[in-house]
């Protein structure tokens, strides 16, 4: 095959989930209920916290952004897969795949910081109570928030510069529902040594040190919790932090058994369906998980539709 620069590059194909015509529907019906709920449901995670004055902390601050990129995470994937389905196409543009790239991980990697910032503010709570409102002050906490975009934003931008200088095959079959980085580069007729290199030095500073940040807040919690003397105490404690270590061991779970996965299996079709799990499902489920475990939370849903009912 005759290799073309990226100035001759139009269009990807996105291969999907399943070739078959009869399954689209189903794919689409499914894909469509699950954009929805994840959409409304963090829609409501965030409208609850901005409208009750009692969630205006740190934790809730954090989990608000969360939501907030949860939308956009699924957002920058989920329509453009429903649109091709149907109109029955799997076109994607150069500059439409370089933008999905782009957002997908400026999004996605973003939703890895606010959990390990998230899981800072529970151990500063439970280990260091009486220095709470001094270290998790708004400053901090907006300049954490910043810091996590601006090197969101810097890592994403990086990586959609370094498929610039790829050149490229005729054959621009994609196996995935989405441009997913790693897919796009492996579609490259040029030397890929640098791309790939640049995604395992990002992947170790930017996902493994922020996971190992995790890890260690939650060992001094468990630590701390268990030297509390009365078990309604341990239980107050640990309850604190409940819904933030589910939510941190669905989007970890899943983004880690993807590609341990994928590294296993030569099947990339068997990959993109899992990743679904994390792409998907993990923002979808978000909400109710604090929303169900989260007694703060509840009673802020509770008085947001209340508020709406007596609206209406």
């Amino acid at each position: 095959m005759e290799p073309r620069n990226q100035t001759g590059t139009s269009e990807f194909i996105l291969l999907g989930l399943s070739e078959e015509a009869e399954v689209q529907p189903l794919i689409f019906g499914i894909f469509l209920s699950m954009y929805l709920v994840t959409f409304i449901g963090n829609l409501f995670i965030i409208l609850a916290i901005i409208t009750n004055s009692h969630l205006h902390t740190p934790m809730y601050f954090f989990l608000s952004n969360l939501s907030f990129a949860d939308i956009c995470f699924t957002s920058s994937t989920i329509p453009k897969m429903l649109l091709n389905i149907q109109m029955q196409s799997k076109v994607i543009s150069y500059e439409g795949c370089l933008s999905q790239i782009y957002f997908f991980m400026v999004f996605g990697r973003l939703d890895n910081f606010l959990l390990t910032m998230m899981a800072y503010d529970r151990f500063v709570a439970i280990c260091y109570p009486l220095h709470y409102t001094v270290i998790m002050n708004p400053k901090i906490c907006g300049l954490l928030l910043l810091k996590s975009y601006l090197l969101s934003v810097l890592d994403s931008l990086l990586h959609d510069l370094m498929i610039l200088r790829l050149s490229f095959c005729t054959q621009l079959e994609i196996p995935h529902f989405f441009c997913e980085l790693n897919q796009v580069v492996q579609l490259a007729c040029s030397d890929t040594f640098l791309n790939d290199l640049v995604m395992y030095i990002a992947n170790g500073f930017l996902v493994i040190i922020p996971l190992t940040g995790i890890i260690l807040s939650y060992s001094k919690i468990v630590s701390s919790i268990l030297k509390i003397s009365s078990a309604g105490g341990k239980y107050k404690a640990f309850s604190t932090c409940g819904s933030h270590l589910s939510v941190v061991s669905l989007f970890y779970g899943t983004f880690l058994g993807v590609y341990l996965s994928s590294a296993a299996t030569q099947s990339s079709r068997k990959t993109a369906i899992a990743s679904v799990m994390y792409t998907v499902v993990t923002p979808m489920l978000n909400p109710f998980i604090y929303s169900l475990r989260n007694r703060d939370i509840k009673l802020a849903l509770k008085k947001l539709f209340s508020c709406k009912t007596l609206s209406i």
